[in-house]
């Protein structure tokens, strides 16, 4: 009995690396905790900013002002309804400018691994996409593709894709010599190598790459809309700004800015969810 006592005992406190019982439940926790506190304290920075620079309640609208515009006043619904149409289409040309960009960047990460050489013609290309403005970059964007969707998917994957190349192809580069030269003399070929060990490996890494491609595709879809397509949230706040709708301007931030740390808690739950089923949703 007492040994029975001795191994349950400490089989049910931790496992044997020390890691917690339930991992997906410690990220999980601390995912949410994390957002929260984020949350906190941009409506903590707000208050304090509008209250130390003196700014007049025509410019600064406060968080309960937000709430009154959005909630409260005789035109809210309308307001909310028109909000949540720009919203669909925001999240519409995020989604194409974040599939656009992690596919690019997952497709030339397996480049620049597999083939050494690629890596000095990608690489500075994607360096200059990143260093250059986007916004120097959008009139000769337009000219080439245009101004329907394409420009949406092409400006937003610039804004994704040279951080999440690098990521990636970190992560790719992690698989250990053991287990690639264990591939190799059982018949594996390179690219049996980068498929069967070095994506599974880099799982961290693209993740990591996905939480930072969330709110830049979201960065991406407001320029477009503003610069090139004339649609959206990013649009809307221009007009708003220019006919002095100063509440619908401050609206239309906050709606934008709590849907991007609602999206960016959903990729570290997905994170969470996935490296679990690896045994990793301790790095989560």
């Amino acid at each position: 009995m007492s040994a029975d006592l001795l191994v349950t005992g400490g089989a049910g406190s931790a496992s044997p690396a020390g890691r917690p019982r339930h991992p997906l439940l410690a990220a999980t926790v601390r995912a949410v905790g994390t957002t929260a506190l984020v949350l906190v304290s941009v409506v903590a920075l707000w208050v304090v900013a509008l209250w130390a620079f003196d700014v007049s309640s025509y410019v600064g609208k406060g968080p309960l002002d937000v709430v009154d515009i959005l909630f409260v006043d005789e035109d809210a619904p309308a307001l909310r309804a028109e909000i949540a149409g720009l919203l669909s289409q925001t999240l519409v040309d995020a989604g194409i400018g974040f599939a656009a960009g992690m596919l690019v960047a997952v497709a030339l990460a397996a480049v620049v691994v597999r083939f050494r050489a690629a890596e000095s013609a990608v690489m500075p290309v994607a360096l200059i996409l990143q260093t250059v403005p986007l916004i120097a970059l959008a009139p000769m964007l337009i000219l080439l593709v245009g101004r329907g969707y394409v420009i949406v998917a092409v400006m937003s994957a610039v804004v994704v894709l040279f951080p999440a190349l690098v990521n990636i192809v970190v992560g790719l580069r992690s698989v250990s010599p053991q287990m690639r030269d264990l591939v190799l003399v059982y018949g594996g070929s390179p690219m049996t190598v980068l498929r069967k060990v070095g994506f599974p490996s880099a799982l961290p890494a693209l993740f990591a790459s996905v939480r930072i491609a969330v709110p830049g595709s979201l960065t991406g879809a407001l320029l477009a809309e503003w610069l090139a397509t004339g649609k959206g949230i990013g649009y809307a706040v221009v007009s708003a700004a220019a006919r002095s709708q100063i509440g619908k301007v401050w609206a239309l931030v906050v709606v934008i800015t709590v849907v991007s740390l609602l999206l960016y808690l959903i990729a570290q739950l997905v994170e969470a969810l996935v490296l679990s089923r690896f045994g990793r949703a301790d790095r989560a």
